[in-house]
């Protein structure tokens, strides 16, 4: 194992990489499974070793920055945000080992992974694409297409968590995360006709692995809501969000019995139960990822002070969380999330939505906005500017 060393570097940059190197790791862990590759698995493991040594800097950051009791309060909460870090980055880990252990999952899952509120894919880059020679930075793609590129393969090298001066080339195969009708758009402009091809399950109809496929993925979308939901209540200092996130957890404690039911029905009625071992290591990965969420709201409902460096950590990360009023002038006013394809549009997925005095959490797509609503919503940061203009704003995107 690597040796790790003291490195001057601050604080909020350590816990600002964090954040940034735990998300990706878990969309990599997904790719890994939805695409069998074992090079992305081992991007991940090595993503690990990067987040051992982060953890190292936070945890010296955090013994030099205490000198009154006040400060090493305040450092013990942001310490327990990086510890929540890490542990999805650990979970996420875990995953990608099965893949290099040959772990099987069932094929059903991989189809039902396209249901999921943000979906993994892969296209291929043609040659007369309007993608080649130019940068994802001047293409703006997340903002144009919804979907954000996280890895790229080109020949036989990979470029992970590609940023906005990566330039793409002809036959550059893009992986890529975002709202399903992204999919389409990204792969007309890149001039793929590619679509990931999944094989066949021999497993027959199984009415109790249909349920337990089809949970894993809302166990998904639920422990991805309630880490957006996490940093959202520290961010704002919003406790009836931390709540939520509390209420999330419980439900996905929930969740797991009933698919720990479904798995052990189905394991009567197919042949191979080793396709079924995966589904079980997917619903402890989405239960370690909503217990981290927990730990994160923990802070707040602690009542630990959360210093102002916590806004900048998230502000200033790769996936950044807005909050943003629908004023009367907005084209989005009396118009449903789907009528206005804010996430293919903007790029940014929204957490949660208020109307007067009643939150809408993980809104559904006929959700219809008014005038005055407060939008919560996650994305990069072009993105945000394209929603803020949405909602009717003209000024720079508050900070506040």
């Amino acid at each position: 194992m690597m040796e790790h060393e003291y490195q001057p570097i601050s604080f909020k940059d350590v816990l600002i990489e964090m954040k940034d190197v735990s998300e990706l790791m878990v969309d990599l862990s997904y790719s890994a499974i939805l695409f069998d590759s074992k090079e992305i698995a081992l991007e991940v493991i090595n993503l690990e070793e990067r987040m051992n040594n982060l953890v190292y800097q936070a945890r010296i950051q955090s013994v030099l920055g205490a000198r009154r009791i006040e400060e090493a309060e305040a450092m013990s909460g942001m310490l327990q945000v990086a510890e929540a870090a890490e542990r999805i980055a650990n979970s996420a880990s875990d995953i990608a080992k099965l893949i290099l252990k040959d772990i099987r999952f069932p094929a059903k899952l991989k189809r039902v992974f396209p249901e999921a509120e943000e979906i993994v894919t892969r296209v291929i880059v043609s040659q007369g694409s309007e993608l080649v020679g130019h940068t994802l930075g001047d293409l703006k793609v997340q903002s144009t297409t919804g979907m954000q590129v996280i890895a790229i393969r080109r020949g036989k090298g990979w470029i992970y968590d590609p940023d906005r001066t990566t330039r793409v080339e002809s036959d550059d195969i893009l992986i890529a995360r975002g709202p399903e009708a992204g999919e389409e758009i990204l792969s007309e402009i890149a001039g793929s006709t590619e679509r990931p091809r999944v094989e066949v399950s021999s497993a027959g109809e199984v009415d109790d692995l249909d349920r337990a496929v089809q949970l894993i993925i809302e166990m998904k979308n639920l422990s991805e809501l309630s880490v957006g939901l996490a940093y959202t209540s520290l961010l704002f200092n919003n406790m009836e969000v931390a709540h939520e996130v509390v209420a999330l957890d419980s439900t996905l404690d929930d969740m797991r019995y009933d698919l720990d039911l479904w798995i052990l029905e189905a394991a009567r009625k197919i042949e191979d139960v080793r396709y079924l071992r995966g589904l079980l290591y997917m619903s402890s990965f989405a239960q370690a990822i909503s217990d981290s969420a927990h730990s994160i709201v923990d802070v707040l409902l602690r009542d630990i002070e959360i210093p102002p460096i916590f806004k900048k950590i998230v502000r200033e990360s790769d996936e950044i969380i807005t909050r943003m009023t629908v004023t009367p002038a907005s084209p989005l006013v009396g118009r449903t999330l789907k009528e206005m394809s804010l996430a293919t549009v903007t790029g940014m997925v929204v957490l949660a939505i208020k109307h007067g005095d009643r939150w809408v959490y993980r809104p559904g797509k006929s959700v219809r906005l008014q005038s005055g609503d407060t939008i919560i919503a996650k994305g990069r940061r072009d993105g945000e500017c394209r929603l803020y203009e949405l909602a009717g704003h003209t000024a720079e995107v508050s900070e506040e």
